[in-house]
């Protein structure tokens, strides 16, 4: 097989797995979704007020961060002119990595006690969006520029939000390159539904006994939703835009 079938091949793979994908991203939420954002409001209370503070100054830090370009630096080199299937082999890779460490920093910071734990808020935090930077570079897109760093934040909200968030978040990445001019990012928004989507996920991590179990299995869980977020958002920008051009009705290339 040519390189040009292959990489029709892979071209059309994705496609399908892209339109499955933007289907979940569109789909409004029933019964169940409503009734578990109820459930996270009374879960809200219980979550102590320390840990709400360290959750709000950690986002707040990292908006910063990332708008002002620095602090987050990573060893990734930008990826020139990659294919597709080049870019999503590089980013899996990477991302293996971060799922060892974020599984083991669950586990650490739940073998400790509350105060202890905590602490795995923002190491999580700094992780994700380490993760998303290279994502960025692999795929070919220069993160100095704030159009692209605004970007990443919008992605890390799509994989972090609730169903209504996300139901507006969505179009955005959609028509990113188009759009972006306009667009304009509002932390305390950010940093409420992330808090609320950590509730349940990260709750059990400060109890004693099952603290370790349960930070790993939420590390786990959180850090692969960013992962398949962060993929599909970026195969949505490269396969629509002028990175990845169509020959012919049945040739594509990268």
């Amino acid at each position: 097989m040519s390189q040009v079938e292959e990489a029709n091949l892979y071209y059309q793979t994705i496609k399908k797995e892209l339109a499955a994908w933007e289907k979940q991203m569109t789909k409004h939420p029933g019964m169940i979704n409503r009734t578990s954002k109820k459930v996270q409001s009374k879960i809200q209370g219980i979550i102590p007020q320390k840990a709400q503070n360290i959750i709000t100054a950690a986002i707040k830090t990292m908006v910063e961060t990332i708008l002002s370009g620095s602090g987050l630096i990573t060893k990734t080199k930008q990826a020139q002119n990659p294919t597709l299937a080049e870019s999503d082999f590089l980013v899996e890779k990477a991302y293996d990595t971060y799922h060892k460490i974020a599984v083991a920093q669950g586990i650490g910071f739940g073998l400790g006690g509350i105060l202890i734990n905590l602490a795995d808020f923002p190491a999580l935090l700094s992780l994700k969006v380490k993760f998303l930077f290279d994502c960025g570079k692999l795929y070919g897109f220069d993160i100095d520029q704030k159009s692209e760093r605004l970007f990443i934040l919008y992605v890390f909200q799509l994989a972090f939000s609730g169903d209504q968030r996300r139901l507006e978040i969505f179009p955005l990445i959609q028509n990113w390159d188009a759009q972006v001019q306009n667009i304009e990012m509002n932390w305390e928004t950010l940093q409420i539904e992330y808090r609320d989507y950590l509730d349940i996920a990260k709750l059990l991590q400060l109890l004693p006994v099952v603290g370790a179990l349960a930070g790993g299995a939420a590390n786990h869980s959180l850090i692969k939703k960013l992962k398949v977020t962060a993929m599909n958002a970026y195969r949505l920008r490269v396969m629509t835009g002028k990175k990845y051009k169509k020959q012919d009705k049945n040739t594509y290339w990268c």
